[in-house]
């Protein structure tokens, strides 16, 4: 059973200038415990898609199930429920709370998600993406690249089984990028659901699938021409 199915799902936003089309019945289905690996230029619906797999966003026609649950049937309280149980997302603008330190922000990702032993967990993070010596710092003392490992960190400590990540290494040098990357894939080695939205094609040659769009529409969904490798075998 996919973990993630999406049926001829269509948004439209109205403008002044007309109707935009983001998504044109895209339908695709993503088993659990796969690397996903979306791609496309800007304006492709990359995002829109992200948003509608997470239920940041309603469409305008179409089916969405994840995990196990029809989205575009939850009423407003249960997809509270379902974006704190079932999906995390890797936000490109970090999001991290300015008042709160490192292992504070890391610390709410995991208690949100009803860990008992949150702290110890925070850390833990922190310490995988190699800031175990910024725990007590804030937002505004980190570097760009930092901020977005405390973002990440704080979303793998959520454990919810399907990840969303957009542009996950934008912000990042080469050699921290490798060490994110090879992060989500451990969690999918631990049977997440990893769905990674990127410009940078190279990314694409770990994936277990993946996903091109242009113009809204999905022009293919396949796993990669060369096989899957290991995060180690990238370069850019």
């Amino acid at each position: 059973m996919a973990i993630i199915d999406l049926r001829d799902v269509t948004k439209r936003f109205e403008t002044p200038a007309g109707t935009v089309v983001a998504l044109d019945r895209a339908s695709l289905s993503v088993a659990a415990a796969q690397l996903v690996v979306v791609l496309g230029p800007s304006g492709s619906g990359k995002t829109t898609l992200l948003n509608m797999i997470g239920a940041l966003d309603t469409p305008t026609e179409g089916l969405i199930d994840v995990g196990g649950k029809r989205v575009t049937d939850l009423s407003r309280s249960q997809l509270f429920g379902f974006r704190r149980q079932t999906v995390t997302f890797i936000f490109q603008a970090f999001n991290l709370f300015p008042e709160l330190t490192a292992l504070e922000n890391v610390r709410f990702g995991a208690e949100v998600s009803g860990h008992r032993s949150a702290s110890q967990l925070a850390v833990q993070m922190l310490e995988d993406v190699e800031l175990g010596d910024r725990v007590q710092h804030f937002p505004h003392e980190l570097s760009g690249g930092e901020q977005q490992r405390v973002a990440i960190a704080r979303s793998l400590a959520t454990g919810n089984p399907v990840l969303l990540a957009d542009e996950p290494t934008g912000e990042l040098d080469f050699r921290t990028g490798i060490q994110i990357l090879q992060l989500l894939r451990d969690r999918t080695n631990d049977g997440k659901t990893v769905v990674v939205v990127t410009h940078n094609r190279e990314i694409s040659r770990m994936a277990d699938l993946v996903i091109e769009l242009s113009d809204g529409h999905i022009i293919s969904s396949a796993p990669p021409s060369g096989g899957t490798v290991d995060a180690t075998e990238l370069r850019w």
